[in-house]
């Protein structure tokens, strides 16, 4: 996804540890993201769920199967 794009958690294909944090984050089936920007160098991810912004490595975010939304 790229800076603007938002879309809608579908699974999590992560495991263990990684997994864990994530879902503690918030990051669950059926929550709404929007990818916010890329740092400089394209890694860490900053996206926005619930209403806080969250930093994600690019390898953590990968892990996660996301359905864009279509927007107009």
């Amino acid at each position: 996804m790229k800076p603007g794009e938002s879309g809608t958690i579908k699974q999590l294909r992560g495991s263990g540890n990684i997994k864990h944090r994530l879902v503690d984050m918030g990051l669950v089936p059926g929550t709404f993201v929007r990818v916010m920007k890329f740092a400089p160098l394209g890694d860490p991810i900053e996206i926005k769920v619930k209403n806080f912004d969250l930093a994600l490595r690019v390898s953590e975010a990968e892990t996660i199967d996301i359905e864009v939304s279509q927007e107009a």
